[in-house]
Formats: C-alpha cells, sequence, structure tokens
C-alpha cells in the first residue's frame, strides 16, 4: 500500500507542476503578448476600413465593420470583475490579497530548479493522502492549498519557511494496521484518485497552452520570446502594409 500511494503522490507533484506551469504560461502569454494580439486586431482592422475605402465594395464594406467589431468584444470576465476574476475563478493574485498574502505575479513559466525542488520534498512529506484520519487530512489539505499558491508564484523563500512550519508542527499520527475492509476501500480510492489525475493531465496536456508548453518543454519562457519576435514582425508587416493603402 505504501508503495502505492507514493506512486500516486509523484504522479500528483507532476500532475500540479504541469498545471503551474500552463496557468504561468497563460497568464505571462497575456500579459506579455496581449497588446501585440490588440495591435495586430487594431492593424487588421485599420487596413480592412481602408480597402473598402478604396474598392466601395459591399463585401469588403461587410469585412471591414466585422473587422472593426472584433476590436471592440463585449466585457468578458475578467473585465466585469476588474481584474479579480477569470472564466476559471479567482486569478492567484486575488487569492493572494484575500489570504493577505503579497500579491505577485508569475515572473517565469517555469520556477527555479531549486523551489520546485523544495516543493516536491514538502508535497512528500505533508500530502494529505498520507492522512489516516479526516482531522489530519483536513489539516493537510489546507496547508498543500498554501503549498501550492507558493509555488504557484515560484517563491522559494515562502516554500522554505512552509517546511520549517511543517517540521515544526504536531508529529504524524502512528499509522493503524488496517483491517480487510478499510484495505479494500483504500485501495479502491486510490484507483479513483488516479483514473481523476490522468484525466486532469490528459486535459492540461490538451489544451492549447499544454500544447504550445510541450514544443518547448526545456524552456518555456524562451518560447514566449520567439512568440513575441514573430508577433512584432507580424506588426511591422501590416504597418508596412497599410502605410501603402493609405499613402
Amino acid at each position: 500500500m505504501g508503495a502505492a500511494e507514493q506512486a500516486l503522490i509523484e504522479f500528483e507533484i507532476a500532475v500540479e507542476t504541469f498545471r503551474v506551469e500552463v496557468e504561468n504560461f497563460s497568464r505571462l502569454h497575456h500579459q506579455r503578448l496581449g497588446p501585440m494580439y490588440a495591435r495586430l486586431d487594431e492593424l487588421d482592422a485599420q487596413i480592412a476600413e481602408a480597402v473598402a475605402a478604396r474598392t466601395g465594395d459591399p463585401e469588403d464594406i461587410r469585412k471591414a465593420r466585422e473587422a472593426r467589431a472584433s476590436v471592440l468584444p463585449m466585457p468578458n470576465v475578467e473585465e466585469l470583475f476588474h481584474g479579480w476574476m477569470g472564466s476559471e475563478g479567482l486569478f492567484p493574485e486575488s487569492q493572494a490579497m484575500l489570504a493577505e498574502q503579497s500579491v505577485q505575479p508569475p515572473q517565469k513559466v517555469r520556477p527555479s530548479e531549486e523551489t520546485r525542488k523544495v516543493y516536491r520534498d514538502l508535497v512528500r512529506k505533508a500530502h494529505p493522502d498520507l492522512a489516516r484520519d479526516d482531522a489530519e487530512r483536513s489539516r493537510r489539505d489546507a496547508f498543500i492549498a498554501r503549498v501550492n499558491m507558493a509555488y504557484g508564484r515560484g517563491d522559494e523563500a515562502a516554500l522554505r519557511e512552509l517546511m520549517r512550519e511543517w517540521e515544526a508542527g504536531p508529529a504524524p499520527a502512528v499509522e493503524r494496521l488496517s483491517e480487510s475492509e478499510e484495505l479494500y476501500a483504500r485501495l479502491e480510492w486510490l484507483a479513483e484518485r488516479k483514473e481523476m489525475l490522468a484525466a486532469v493531465a490528459a486535459e492540461l496536456e490538451e489544451s492549447a497552452i499544454g500544447a504550445m508548453i510541450k514544443m518547448a518543454p526545456q524552456d518555456p519562457d524562451a518560447l514566449l520570446d520567439e512568440i513575441a519576435e514573430k508577433l512584432l514582425a507580424d506588426v511591422a508587416g501590416r504597418e508596412n502594409y497599410l502605410a501603402q493603402l493609405v499613402g
């Protein structure tokens, strides 16, 4: 049983670390590249309008109106909640503010190797799956939520402080010998948990951001720089074309 539980914990660590990378990549992608995408949309609208003004063709006019409409979308969830909440719930910064923690957006997609090591060690020690009663599980659940939040920020200092807190806390309860019914229930729970984690992992890998990260598994931050360079080239190309149309 111990080996099965440990294997599940390692799998969950892998899923959570990838989830953090997907979330950080998504937020940094929006933060760094969002203005470039917005500029491209605006240029596309101006180009379509310039073409329509030249030709007077009803089809070109229709395309110009559609292009302009796409530049002024209806407010989305993020705008309606003024940066506090997105379609997936509260942003990490919002959670940090509500928990009276420092608000630090991610600086990189992937936390440092040392941060990842501290995180893995901490989860292996404090994971809720190691609990043997509901009270202990609740304590571990609350603690791991704080650990995941610190890891999502790439905050190594906070993780080390949490490690000290955990090591100074109450000693874990002595494991009881399991009866056959308890053992069966535990095995069934482990199987269900593994299935759930596999589904989460598959969803992350199949997402658009997950697929992008898999294109540069060694350095996802470099991929952001590569995309930015391409977008800058696209902006320059459209600006030149627009200048030719209106010149």
